[in-house]
């Protein structure tokens, strides 16, 4: 009689889950109807060392950002969305790869190359989200900042990596020596020199723009494309403005460095206002997905304060920190007629969740063996996976203390600079600023996240402290 019924337990068992997974096939099923018909364009734009806190979206209260915030009301706003890492060329990597750092070529913005200090390009196996969309039929372009080669071999810059049509911004030396100018100095497609006319633009973000429009008007209308838009804004460096009355009357309160920086993310905006009505002028846009998002948290940089707006929306680090400013970034998803306006989702995901998004989205195969989870359900309002475990890494400079190591899992944030050799745990549920290390309190968890720390950096030939470090 017993065994009788535990073979009746066992089946109710075995029907429920069969149920499950005849609920989650549907709603797959379900997600792949929703954007069934004609394979949707994608818009990723992507501005350089912008913080939590410079959007009015998030809080910010000084900073004009009327299209962007307007966006965000009719879209999806991730309030704990994550960079690659904190430094341009390995987040920007993670990106296009779908690789977290631990696992990537490039590991900080130069490594040791031929015994030398300098820049190191994604490896040719690496494959990026351009790559992969061309090989489902996309067109391909890149405008910008690329950031992931090396400027003597074109064939690491965006042309020669998955874009059909791109215009870089370059800098370095060329192949014969020659230093170039990244200021004015820009190729169309690895083959046209293209010399920036300061006095004939607002601002660069004008420059790049009007780019992006002559491609979506002279691009082909019968495939579908992803446009990889690439802004510099508000990178400390890039302090070019001809348009100088913005936020003027506040220029006896405000260091003309800090006007100038509210001035070209205003600028910015109005920039992406623009493409944004070249969609709607196509007809484009309610087939079109577009994602925004900051490449790392707020700079310090060229004598610049981030305090100054609060651009960390009050997140502890910035700029090459491991800490959340350093990697907590603004994220807003627009897709008119799918993603429900006015949404917000505290679903934590990062850069390299990006290429699997749009690998579903675009019905493709994800190329590499990535490190993300697609984040296209949150975005649909279906039921979500979860990461154990989110990982960054960073190596700024020769010494130890410029290698940094930072994991999530759950609420616990754990972080640990190469040269403290102590990993430190805070609680993000009541501790979001981090002030509390609570390591002490908690050896098991440290005992979890050195686990995490030590397995996921696998080493790198090019940075020395990869792998680790948990001995002096």
């Amino acid at each position: 009689m017993e065994s009788i019924k535990l073979i009746l337990v066992l089946a109710v068992l075995l029907a429920l889950n069969s149920c499950k997974t005849i609920e989650k096939e549907s709603e797959i099923v379900e997600v792949k109807q929703n954007y069934s018909g004609n394979k949707p364009n994608i818009i990723f734009l992507l501005t350089d060392d912008m913080g939590y806190g410079e959007l009015g979206s998030y809080g910010q209260e000084v900073i004009k950002t009327p299209f962007l915030d307007s966006l965000a009301r009719e879209g999806m706003r991730f309030t704990d969305f994550y960079s690659g890492t904190s430094v341009c060329s390995p987040s920007r990597a993670s990106l296009m790869t779908g690789l977290h750092t631990g696992h990537l070529s490039i590991r900080g913005n130069k490594g040791v190359v031929n015994k030398k200090w300098g820049r190191v390009p994604l490896r040719k196996s690496e494959k990026t989200i351009g790559e992969m969309l061309q090989a489902v039929g996309y067109q391909t372009a890149m405008i910008g900042k690329w950031h992931l080669g090396v400027p003597e071999d074109v064939s690491t810059w965006a042309k020669g990596r998955g874009f059909d049509y791109a215009v870089q911004e370059q800098w370095g030396e060329d192949a014969k020596g020659n230093e170039i100018d990244e200021r004015v100095h820009w190729v169309n497609n690895n083959e046209d020199s293209i010399f920036y006319d300061y006095n004939k633009y607002k601002c660069l973000d004008e420059f790049r723009t009007n780019f992006a429009l002559e491609y979506l008007d002279n691009k082909a209308h019968d495939k579908p494309y992803f446009l990889y838009m690439s802004y510099r804004v508000p990178h400390a460096h890039e302090l070019f403005l001809s348009e100088t009355n913005l936020y003027y009357d506040q220029i006896q309160k405000w260091p003309e460095i800090e006007r100038r920086h509210a001035a070209r993310i205003t600028m910015w905006d109005q920039e992406v206002r623009r493409l944004f009505q070249k969609l709607e002028e196509n007809g484009e846009l309610e087939n079109t997905l577009i994602i925004f998002s900051s490449d790392n948290g707020p700079t310090g940089e060229n004598h610049h304060d981030y305090k100054f707006f609060n651009s960390s929306g009050g997140l502890k680090g910035y700029k090459r920190d491991l800490y959340e400013g350093g990697v907590r970034v603004p994220m807003i998803a627009y897709w008119k007629g799918k993603i429900s306006p006015g949404t917000s989702s505290d679903h934590p995901s990062a850069f390299y969740d990006v290429m699997p998004t749009l690998a579903e989205v675009a019905d493709a195969e994800v190329p590499n063996k990535t490190d993300g989870i697609s984040f296209l359900p949150e975005l649909l309002g279906k039921p979500q996976d979860k990461h154990e475990f989110l990982y960054w890494e960073i190596q700024e400079g020769r010494s130890v203390s410029g290698f940094r190591q930072a994991t999530r899992f759950g609420n616990w944030k754990a972080v640990r600079y190469g040269n403290n050799y102590h990993t430190e745990l805070y609680d993000l549920s009541n501790d979001l600023y981090e002030q509390h290390d609570v390591s002490k309190s908690n050896p098991e968890l440290v005992k979890k996240a050195d686990v995490i720390l030590k397995r996921e950096s696998v080493k790198n030939e090019h940075f020395p402290f990869s792998g680790g470090i948990f001995k002096k």
